[in-house]
């Protein structure tokens, strides 16, 4: 039996969809964080901006990458919250805010990829700079 190959047409376009995918996602959450949205995109939105069908969406993420669709929104989100995390002026619960959740499921959220909670994050992140600190200074 010979193995079937995908028209090239088919895969460019595969290709062309997970990038559109990726800059969405980038161009939403940095409306998110410039207060322009206050609305967490779902991947039904996202298919609807691409003018797909959110199912064809998800299974052409997944054909191209190897991996789901929300895979790439939480990483990306995860980012963002580690970065926010580094600056001791804003709560937990004020970084929650931003970015849709109620402090309780951002707690759990981000310990589910972390491993550890937001405050706990913090507080490992700034004991980890006061020891780069007392490293240079010594």
């Amino acid at each position: 039996m010979a193995a079937y190959t995908l028209p090239k047409k088919i895969a460019a376009r595969q290709h062309e969809i997970t990038a559109d995918f990726l800059m969405v996602i980038d161009r939403h959450l940095a409306d998110l964080l410039a207060g322009r949205v206050t609305e967490m995109y779902e991947i039904r939105d996202i298919a609807d901006e691409l003018h797909i069908h959110p199912t064809h969406l998800s299974n052409t993420i997944k054909l191209t990458t190897g991996q789901a669709p929300c895979y790439f929104f939480e990483e990306k989100i995860m980012t963002i919250a580690r970065s926010m995390l580094t600056d001791p002026q804003q709560s937990v619960a004020s970084i929650a805010a931003i970015l849709t959740f109620d402090p309780s499921n951002f707690t759990k959220f981000f310990k589910r990829f972390q491993g550890v909670t937001p405050k706990q994050y913090r507080e490992e992140y700034w004991r980890a700079e006061r020891e780069k600190t007392e490293m240079l200074t010594i």
